[in-house]
């Protein structure tokens, strides 16, 4: 018996040893390098120390992290992911939920509306984001004819041109790349619900609307709870789409977190900085994931 269990427990080590050491190479390693940098006033330039080390670098210590909490568009990045999560969860994780209750069944059209749904999200980030910068054109795009037609004697309409209007523009591309994917793992939890539950409540009388809010959906509050944490942290990284349309700009309107890191930790050679910047991201993020993990073990 003592034998089994030595020889469990190698073949255990021997299977966790080579995930261990690609997470400590591409996660721990580059978080504790970022951690380094980020006490340096350094450009990315040439070493950080000795005699070929660059000019303007210099130790700052913690000084990285104060410019970056006293900066009014650090605080406007922060708040647009913070907008980002808050209209990810009334707006898009609804409408997911809504069509996955009316196209789960299996069937031909709802097999095929379920793919069409589905495709926005297979697409790439980035070409989303340059199509919709198209299709948002002031000039030649679609959103303008529509616009000039509602508003025949207005004038062409920059939607990603106007402070006021471009977080909304750019919103409404996130919801429709990712609402795909939170719509087809309602449909996997829904498909996991008995059928003998619906025909049983359908005996009793329930009329569709009572099924669903009284018996399903308490049926499917761990994947809406799967879905609300992969939206939330989702919306924390949100920024290929927004780079490729307009990269937070104008005036730092859609500006987020991740964009803010990179104009600073590449476009202006600010490495130091930048790591900051990615350090102030990670605990944000690993403080999410501590208080979710605390709040569902503590349902649990």
């Amino acid at each position: 018996m003592l034998v089994n269990k030595k020889k469990n427990f190698l073949i255990a080590m021997a299977f966790l040893i080579v995930p261990l050491v690609l997470f400590s190479f591409f996660v721990v390693f580059p978080v504790f390098r970022a951690a380094f940098y980020s006490l340096f006033k350094w450009n990315g330039m040439g070493p950080l120390f000795g005699p070929n080390a660059g000019r303007k670098t210099k130790f700052l210590a913690l000084g990285n992290f104060k410019d970056i909490l006293t900066d009014p568009i650090f605080w406007k990045a922060f708040f647009n992911n913070v907008k980002i999560i808050i209209f990810s969860l009334v707006i898009e994780l609804p409408i997911a939920l809504l069509l996955a209750l009316n196209i789960y069944s299996q069937s031909r059209v709802n097999v095929a509306l379920r793919t069409i749904y589905f495709i926005p999200y297979v697409v790439s980030e980035v070409v989303a984001g340059t199509v919709w910068t198209f299709i948002y054109h002031p000039q030649y795009g679609i959103s303008n004819s529509v616009f000039k037609y509602i508003f025949p004697e207005g004038t062409d309409f920059a939607f990603l041109g106007r402070p006021e209007t471009v977080f909304a523009a750019i919103f409404f591309v996130i919801i429709w790349k990712y609402f795909g994917l939170y719509m087809i793992l309602y449909i996997a939890g829904l498909q996991g619900i008995s059928d003998d539950i619906r025909e049983a409540a359908a005996i009793d009388g329930a009329s569709p609307l009572q099924l669903n809010l009284f018996i399903i959906l308490p049926l499917l509050v761990p994947t809406i709870v799967v879905t609300m944490f992969f939206c939330i942290v989702g919306s924390l990284q949100t920024f290929d789409v927004i780079w490729a349309m307009g990269q937070g700009d104008p005036v730092n309107s859609a500006e987020t977190m991740v964009t803010y890191l990179y104009k600073f930790g590449f476009n202006r050679s600010q490495m130091g900085y930048g790591s900051a910047a990615a350090i102030v991201i990670f605990i944000i993020c690993v403080t999410f994931n501590a208080v979710y993990q605390k709040l569902i073990s503590k349902d649990e």
